[in-house]
């Protein structure tokens, strides 16, 4: 069915007459007759009565009903596929992992939407390891990631370090002490998030290189919840300084002693899809809005 002949028949509506559509888009009047024809045969009904005062027929009242709301949405679709030519709207596709995704990256995009009001951006919050997958398969565009396991079709673009310290509750042993070494945490129970988290791997290499053997008390699988289990006094957790800033109630956060290995966190990005205007856009702006952030220990 064309849009065409549906805008004619509107307008033929409009005027309530063959010859003034026909002034009004300018075609000749058998150019609308002939129209009018193509769209009943397509359709296979009448649309409006002949040999009489103009009158529609039920069908024709049907599709004028309808007719404007095909016209509208095709308007709109146009007006979409023109701002996506022009690289000023589309459907943006980011991963990011945690604390990122809740402490950073809403700021972050903040000056991205200010420049692309109608980008649709849809946010998928994953492990680091399960990001990286994601970019390699084309689900997503790009990801606030670790660069552990970065495969060759994967480029991986340095931002920050998210560091790392120990939160504990204020009524422990330790929390008098300036900072922690990691051979007092060796017999103290902490608590971890799940094996593939790159906080808990991190840390326990750290440990094991030393010849460290940590004392697990209990696995939480969200990073975010574990300020809370310590709030509790379930035990200690190495988390990262941004999400617990200010400590909560009732817990202090000590700098970890020759901590040597903050965890590097960057963009991910396939390297086998080429960007577009809106895709690069955001990319710069994620990188010159997260890159090398630092968040000290208040004291």
């Amino acid at each position: 069915m064309d849009l065409r002949s549906i805008k004619t028949f509107q307008t033929i509506i409009k005027h309530g007459s063959f010859q003034k559509a026909a002034e009004e888009l300018s075609y000749a009047q058998s150019t609308i007759t002939m129209q009018m024809k193509k769209l009943e045969s397509e359709l296979g009904v009448v649309l409006i009565e002949r040999g009489k005062p103009f009158q529609l027929t039920e069908a024709g009242r049907l599709l004028a009903l309808q007719g404007d709301l095909l016209l509208q949405e095709f308007e709109r679709l146009q007006e979409r596929m023109d701002a996506l030519v022009k690289g000023e709207a589309g459907h943006i596709r980011v991963g990011a992992m945690e604390p990122a995704a809740s402490y950073r990256l809403p700021y972050a995009l903040a000056p991205f939407y200010e420049k692309f009001p109608r980008v649709n951006v849809s946010v998928q919050i994953e492990s680091s390891r399960k990001l990286i997958e994601m970019v390699e398969a084309d689900e997503l565009d790009l990801a606030i990631c670790t660069a552990a396991n970065v495969p060759t079709t994967v480029r991986f673009l340095p931002l920050f370090l998210e560091e790392v310290a120990i939160l504990m509750p204020d009524g422990h042993p330790l929390a008098n002490e300036k900072d922690i070494s990691l051979p007092q945490l060796e017999n103290e129970p902490m608590l971890i998030t799940t094996a593939a988290c790159p906080f808990r791997r991190n840390i326990e290499k750290q440990m094991q290189d030393r010849g460290l053997r940590p004392t697990y008390r209990m696995e939480i699988s969200n990073m975010l919840a574990l300020k809370h289990y310590v709030q509790a006094g379930y035990g200690i957790a190495a988390v990262p300084i941004r999400c617990v800033m200010p400590p909560p109630k009732g817990t202090v956060l000590k700098a970890i002693r020759l901590f040597e290995e903050d965890l590097l966190v960057g963009l991910a990005e396939n390297k086998t899809k080429p960007f577009g205007r809106v895709a690069t856009s955001l990319k710069d702006i994620l990188q010159k809005n997260l890159r090398y952030e630092k968040e000290p220990i208040q004291k």
